[in-house]
């Protein structure tokens, strides 16, 4: 296994968004324009991408919220390789590379329609929060964040 740091243009980034959206269109629904307005990934500057075999496999990005929060984006595990903890992974690096970016708090959202996302991020020391920015108000909305140390 290997993890590169790459940013958005990155074409296995890109494919691996792909697989992502098409997921999160059937789960979401009639919903799924009002998402996506906000995962476009132009411009983000801090992606991972985790390779099997050398084959990419998982993806998440970091993305300034706010000075020292950066809001995670885009994770991503291709669903024949669930379940081996490469997400756990993914996140371990977003956080290490958040940190060296010296942020002090991660945010992220997901939804109530990724029951797998949130026993994630639960599982990797996030806390449940109201949710914040264009998510306020949104019932479908999940909202986590995690202090750095």
């Amino acid at each position: 296994m290997q993890i590169i740091r790459t940013d958005s243009t990155h074409p296995d980034f890109l494919q691996l968004v792909k697989s992502l959206d098409a997921d999160l269109a059937i789960r979401d629904g009639a919903e799924h324009a009002f998402y996506a307005q906000f995962n476009k990934v132009d411009l983000i500057k801090n992606v991972v991408v985790l390779y099997e075999n050398e084959q990419p496999v998982a993806c998440g990005a970091i993305k300034e919220y706010a000075p020292q929060i950066f809001e995670i984006k885009r994770m991503f595990t291709d669903p024949t390789f669930r379940g081996k903890g490469l997400a756990g992974q993914i996140l371990n690096e977003l956080a290490n590379w958040a940190k060296e970016l010296s942020a002090e708090k991660l945010i992220l959202e997901t939804g109530l329609k990724q029951p797998e996302a949130i026993r994630l991020y639960e599982k990797n020391g996030f806390q449940r929060i109201p949710n914040f920015g264009q998510y306020v108000g949104v019932s479908n909305s999940v909202c986590f964040e995690k202090i750095l140390l």
